[in-house]
């Protein structure tokens, strides 16, 4: 596994989440600019997967989106972003998730939020009239004893 740091794997993060944005975002040039911060990030050829960890913070500046958790992987293959760990995503309007575990397919356009066993992922939306409701699916566990 190659490991690389800062500046050098930015650019490459860059063009990997430009499907994020969407086609009206796209208009401006600051739109579609994610950040991501990380104690270290790698990228390995072979699996074609993108990895950044400790303390990462991926900030979404075109959606108003700010997320952290302890690490991010993007699955380039599988077009598949997983953040891990703490996570917490908090966007501009007051909408918020908390779980462990976050899985956004890209090509699908839909997310799956997953707690630590035995606890629950918690989610606050603000919804105006005539907004659609956000695409986002809750695992939950079973304790048993």
């Amino acid at each position: 596994m190659r490991r690389t740091g800062g500046f050098c794997l930015a650019l490459p993060l860059l063009a990997i989440f430009w499907p994020l944005v969407s086609a009206q975002a796209q208009q401006t040039a600051d739109a579609g600019v994610i950040t991501i911060e990380s104690d270290l990030q790698s990228a390995d050829n072979g699996t074609g997967v993108i990895t950044a960890s400790g303390n990462v913070r991926l900030v979404h500046a075109g959606r108003g989106l700010v997320a952290t958790s302890k690490q991010a992987q993007y699955f380039t293959e599988e077009d598949r972003i997983v953040l891990s760990g703490d996570v917490d995503v908090i966007q501009a309007d007051g909408n918020q998730l908390r779980a462990d575990r976050f899985t956004y397919l890209l090509e699908e356009g839909r997310a799956i939020a997953s707690p630590v066993p035995g606890q629950q992922v918690f989610s606050q939306w603000s919804l105006t009239p005539g907004q659609p409701v956000p695409d986002v699916q809750t695992e939950t566990t079973t304790v048993t004893r």
